[in-house]
């Protein structure tokens, strides 16, 4: 998927197919990891990663979850330190 954060243009490949990143995918969101009350500022795009991960783990799909945690430790690395690890 090709857009433009943050002044540059960029191709995201989905960790997986089921992930919808709605119509603006570069608005900026913040999200609070719930055991730490950490915050980061993440793009649509991948607070709908970050979401289809949290729901993977909830219903033990390991398969996903791994991918959605690949995906965000190479494109988001202190945001991944922040909410996943």
């Amino acid at each position: 998927m090709k857009l433009t954060y943050k002044d540059k243009s960029y191709t995201i490949p989905k960790p997986f197919d089921e992930c919808y990143f709605g119509s603006k995918p570069s608005k900026e969101m913040v999200i609070t990891n719930p055991y730490s009350n950490l915050k980061a500022v993440l793009p649509a795009f991948a607070v709908a990663i970050y979401d289809t991960i949290k729901g993977a783990e909830r219903t033990e799909d390991y398969k996903t979850m791994d991918k959605g945690l690949t995906w965000f430790q190479k494109n988001f690395t202190s945001e991944y330190y922040t909410l996943l690890d």
